[in-house]
């Protein structure tokens, strides 16, 4: 397919990054123009899967000092989730109600939610053992939540490269760089002042 290099790019489902309601459906809180929500995901979902490996190369290896790691990163995951996440619900908050990105996000976030929480249950269940070594609860809990992570971070791939959520609404092949920063409260177009 032959696409002109100006051409915005849309997804096909809403025919544009504009609602029928008019919501556009940019990003509210960024930073040096880009999404802080995709910006800060990485750290939360790098550091708990990492532990979750590094619990398995410790048990093969006989070796505490991975457990031990692991115990830090699952701390460090767990803060990082929850700054993430309000960024995340500044984002699903402007999107409409009664559509499809708004369910996905809902599932999205609900999903990464049950995430934190079976970590943290995970690193408590480690707090207190000698060197943070994971019982096979512990463990069990963290390759649960690791499953869980990958379809929630299927949806959120859903909501941005499907549904175009917290895409630039001038977004395109040749967009020129914007540094956009701060927390936007626009309203839909034709909603009340």
């Amino acid at each position: 397919m032959n696409v002109p290099a100006q051409q915005k790019l849309t997804p096909p489902s809403t025919g544009g990054l504009v609602t029928s309601e008019g919501c556009e459906m940019e990003s509210r809180a960024k930073a040096a123009g880009h999404a802080v929500h995709q910006q800060l995901i990485v750290f939360p979902l790098g550091l708990l899967a990492t532990a979750v490996v590094f619990d398995v190369i410790g048990l093969v290896a006989d070796d505490v000092r991975f457990a031990s790691a692991s115990y830090l990163m699952i701390a460090a995951g767990l803060v990082m989730g929850v700054v993430a996440a309000v960024f995340g619900l500044i984002d699903y908050l402007a999107i409409p109600r009664g559509t499809r990105a708004r369910r996905i996000g809902f599932l999205h976030g609900i999903g990464n939610l049950v995430v934190l929480v079976v970590f943290f249950v995970s690193w408590l269940l480690r707090t207190g053992a000698e060197n943070n070594v994971p019982s096979a609860a512990a463990l069990v809990l963290g390759l649960l939540a690791l499953g869980i992570s990958g379809a929630t971070a299927w949806l959120g791939g859903e909501l941005v490269d499907r549904l175009g959520v917290g895409v630039d609404d001038d977004a395109g092949l040749d967009a020129p760089t914007k540094l956009t920063t701060g927390i936007s409260v626009r309203r839909p177009h034709g909603a009340g002042t």
